[in-house]
């Protein structure tokens, strides 16, 4: 599974970004790994210069194979907030798509 690090102009990419959003996504989709074959993360300040609450925005979407890609946002106050509610929200979401799948 691959995992791939988008930033816009006004956030900062760095190693440690990236590892922080790569093992909360690992963490959120361990159950059903080898189904996806990659998960992009885009990360933004939707307020950029202005500042303001829930202005960090996660977004997810794991591509699933056979299947449409499966996305969820999650915005907060801070980046390592905005992470971690994306990557909940994506590991219900896997759990409800894939788990009614298996259950077939």
């Amino acid at each position: 599974m691959q995992i791939q690090v988008h930033t816009d102009s006004s956030i900062r990419g760095s190693d440690e970004l990236t590892r922080v959003v790569e093992t909360a996504t690992q963490t959120a989709v361990r159950r059903w790994a080898q189904r996806i074959t990659r998960v992009e993360v885009h990360l933004s300040d939707t307020n950029r210069l202005k500042g303001g609450a829930d202005d960090k925005r996660c977004l997810m979407e794991a591509r699933v194979g056979g299947l449409q890609p499966i996305a969820v946002t999650h915005n907060a106050r801070t980046l390592p907030e905005a992470i971690d509610g994306a990557a909940d929200k994506l590991k219900k979401s896997l759990e409800s798509t894939l788990g009614r799948l298996s259950d077939r």
